[in-house]
């Protein structure tokens, strides 16, 4: 089941998100979140009333994606930038791409024209999961993060809503 994120849910959604803190390159964040932390950033998103979607099966939370404000300025006010993670035991069911759609959808709903999701790289999975719903490479950037002693790059992709 697809549905809108409550503040209830922010210690399963540090649980998930700080596993790929610890061990991975696909967050760029290198110490672990609080679920304090996260309810505040999932309280941010919804007063810009931004979409924040969680994805659970028999209340266990498996998964969540939301939007947030690609930039500052005015003119980027119909360009948004989107994240979905699963918990790692949830991968390869096809709930990213259900996450995904659900978000587009409202994301149109309210007007948005862009949605951009960046990828620290090399990340095929996440690469599939951005491609299968509909979203083309856009920009590649060298060498931008560090974390576990590598240098990483990171990949844009965006699709037209």
């Amino acid at each position: 089941m697809i549905r809108p994120v409550n503040i209830s849910d922010a210690k399963s959604i540090a649980n998930i998100y700080n596993y790929y803190i610890d061990t991975s390159i696909i967050t760029f964040e290198t110490e672990q979140v609080s679920s304090k932390e996260i309810r505040d950033r999932i309280e941010e998103t919804l007063n810009q009333d931004l979409p924040y979607l969680i994805a659970e099966d028999n209340d266990k939370v498996l998964g969540y994606a939301y939007s947030s404000k690609w930039k500052g300025r005015c003119a980027y006010r119909f360009s948004v930038e989107v994240t979905v993670y699963l918990s790692p035991d949830a991968t390869g069911r096809g709930l990213g791409t259900k996450l995904y759609q659900v978000l587009f959808d409202k994301l149109k709903q309210l007007g948005y024209h862009a949605a951009i999701g960046g990828i620290s790289l090399p990340n095929t999975a996440s690469i599939a999961l951005h491609e299968k719903v509909g979203m083309q490479k856009v920009a590649h950037f060298e060498q931008v993060g560090f974390k576990f002693d590598q240098w990483i790059d990171v990949g844009y992709w965006q699709k037209i809503l």
